[in-house]
């Protein structure tokens, strides 16, 4: 990267921003709460993009995303909050001030150190009344949730002592569900399938998995074979309503063989 180029290019972004709050009816009346919405569906954009490993699409949705980081910035400029400059030099000093072992002299030689360095920097800093958790945000999806309130829990040190132990989290979970199915009681089931869910996530966790990345591939796979065993159908000149349920498992393993 040409840092040149960078700088000339983050300066026309910002002169474009302001042409347009000047000069466009629509980008005039936005406010930070007309944004929000906005920017989440473009997060979710982002990650479409990144979960296809379109590389090309991740360009563009990145682009989209600093866009609201400008437009969000060029906001708190004209109520005398912050401007851009405030906000990258915030996270410049937030950086540097979480890696010491970079900018300073503590020593972190592995990934997991870095992150319990990171969030006990974290909360000193903000000296936070909620606690380890509090930083989590509450509007986040359930799942990305769970594994952030495991990630910060862990890097206090409330963790299983080896990964492995984990399965009998998993397993104890699933027995209690197995309890409340028996019992027919659907506000106990709901809670034993979120601790089942729960803990599995932490099985992501400790794995090294994403679960939102892996549940996601598995919707794609789940829909690419849904479709090739509706398509077949059709070719027959028929729906899956028409097909038995031995005609749409023999389609469905069709489908698994082309991948």
């Amino acid at each position: 990267m040409n840092r040149n180029d960078a700088e000339r290019a983050t300066a026309r972004l910002l002169d474009v921003m302001d042409t347009l709050r000047r000069e466009c009816p629509w980008d005039r009346e936005q406010t930070f709460d007309t944004l929000r919405n906005n920017t989440i569906e473009e997060t979710y954009e982002l990650a479409d993009a990144i979960t296809d490993k379109n590389m090309e699409g991740i360009k563009e949705e990145l682009g989209d995303l600093l866009l609201h980081v400008v437009f969000y910035s060029k906001l708190g400029d004209e109520v005398g909050a912050f401007d851009y400059t405030d906000v990258a030099n915030g996270v410049c000093d937030k950086l540097i001030y979480r890696h010491p072992h970079v900018y300073g002299d503590i020593h972190a030689d592995t990934p997991e150190e870095v992150k319990q360095n990171w969030e006990a920097l974290k909360l000193r800093k903000k000296k936070r009344k909620s606690g380890t958790l509090g930083g989590v945000p509450v509007s986040l999806p359930a799942m990305v949730k769970a594994f952030r309130v495991g990630e910060k829990a862990a890097a206090t040190g409330f963790d299983w002592e080896r990964r492995e132990d984990v399965w009998d989290k998993v397993r104890e979970e699933l027995k209690e569900v197995d309890v409340e199915l028996r019992a027919d009681d659907k506000e106990r089931l709901t809670d034993e399938m979120g601790d089942l869910f729960f803990a599995l996530i932490n099985a992501c966790r400790l794995y090294g998995v994403d679960p939102e990345a892996a549940l996601e591939r598995t919707n794609k796979k789940f829909i690419r074979r849904f479709n090739h065993m509706e398509q077949r159908a059709v070719e027959r000149g028929v729906t899956l309503h028409d097909l038995t349920l031995d005609e749409m498992e023999g389609y469905w393993q069709e489908a698994k063989h082309l991948e």
